[in-house]
């Protein structure tokens, strides 16, 4: 990786070791800042800001659309077995409402003397 030239600082770690970093703290459902750096994915924050920065950026967006294109190409794609999520969809009319939680404390009486 290039360094930028004005804010020389550290150099910026690859995006593939990023990545696996970010699929780690996915996959294994630890916190950011627990992600141990003797892994060689950099620091749990540089993997959450890339994971930004390429949210911000339709990278995720994109390549869930060209992911689609190659399994449309090679015909692996069956649209009737196709999963909808509400990642995709907005649930316009929302779901069903919860239950409202009892509460267990004792419930205090009037003093009666």
């Amino acid at each position: 990786m290039k360094r930028r030239f004005r804010h020389p600082g550290r150099k910026s770690l690859p995006d593939r070791q990023v990545l696996c970093g970010i699929l780690f703290v996915l996959h294994t459902g630890i916190q950011w800042e627990h992600l141990p750096e003797e892994l060689g994915f950099g620091s749990g924050m540089t993997c959450w800001r890339r994971l930004r920065d390429w949210n911000e950026a339709g990278v995720w967006q994109q390549l869930h659309e060209a992911l689609l294109a190659e399994l449309n190409a090679a015909a692996r794609l069956d649209g009737p077995r196709a999963v909808v999520d509400s990642s995709h969809v907005r649930a316009v009319k929302g779901g069903a409402g919860r239950d409202r939680i009892r509460s267990i404390a004792a419930e205090s009486d009037r003093n009666t003397t």
